[in-house]
């Protein structure tokens, strides 16, 4: 019962301190990117800060952290993984929803740090617009952070990879770094209870480009869900997500 009161304090106080935060930074990210992305990090640090001593709940990143033009496929299990990500890499542009850019606080923000776009409802030109938008944004060097399997998945449970990842691999000809994470354990997809313990989002050894799409969706595939299993296996609640 203690836990459950604690997770609904910090649940409120993640959602209430977005806005706060991002009026508090609002006049510096109005007319700059510099800006926009101190104030989504500022963001980021405090839920990460706050949710170790209201739930007991500590992040921690693994693996060499991706620098320069990378191509970064991760997978997806809790708003906590992106929360981790965008605070480890020094310039992430994710690839996002379309409808993000008109969310209240959240759209001002990822518009001006030129995040990219897609709708997901019309899959074969959200992959060719995902890669002109990337093509378009490589005057600054960035990472870009794709998530894979294209929405949380629940830990342990297998959904099939997406093939837009493959064509961003193919057209920009970078390496790509797979990502690997458990949060979703202690901050579900959906629910308010947050579990204590430590979160973890690892940066998986990178595949170089030019391999066959094929190859390279089977390799990335095998590697992130290795990783994921095994991350889930150090928690002490492994065999709740454990498929029948």
């Amino acid at each position: 019962m203690l836990q459950w009161i604690r997770s609904i304090l910090f649940s409120l106080n993640a959602t209430l301190s977005m806005p706060v935060i991002g009026l508090a930074y609002a006049p510096w990210a109005m007319f700059s990117k510099r800006g926009a992305y101190a104030g989504c990090r500022a963001y980021a640090r405090y839920v990460m800060w706050s949710a170790r001593w209201m739930v007991g709940l500590r992040c921690e990143i693994r693996g060499d952290i991706p620098q320069g033009e990378t191509l970064i496929a991760a997978k997806h299990q809790s708003f906590l993984d992106i929360i981790m990500i965008y605070n480890a890499l020094p310039l992430p542009k994710f690839i996002m929803k379309n409808q993000l850019k008109w969310a209240p606080v959240i759209g001002q923000y990822v518009k001006r740090m030129e995040m990219i776009f897609v709708d997901r409802g019309k899959r074969g030109r959200a992959i060719q617009k995902m890669v002109e938008e990337v093509e378009a944004g490589r005057r600054e060097p960035g990472q870009i952070v794709i998530y894979s399997q294209g929405t949380r998945v629940r830990p342990g449970l297998k959904v099939p990879y997406k093939v837009g990842t493959a064509a961003l691999y193919d057209q920009l000809g970078q390496k790509c770094v797979p990502a690997a994470t458990n949060a979703g354990v202690f901050w579900p997809r959906r629910g308010l209870f947050r579990r204590p313990g430590v979160a973890v989002v690892e940066f998986l050894e990178p595949i170089e480009p030019g391999l066959p799409k094929a190859e390279f969706m089977r390799l990335l595939e095998n590697r992130v869900e290795e990783a994921s299993d095994r991350l889930l296996a150090e928690t002490n609640v492994a065999h709740l997500y454990t498929p029948e």
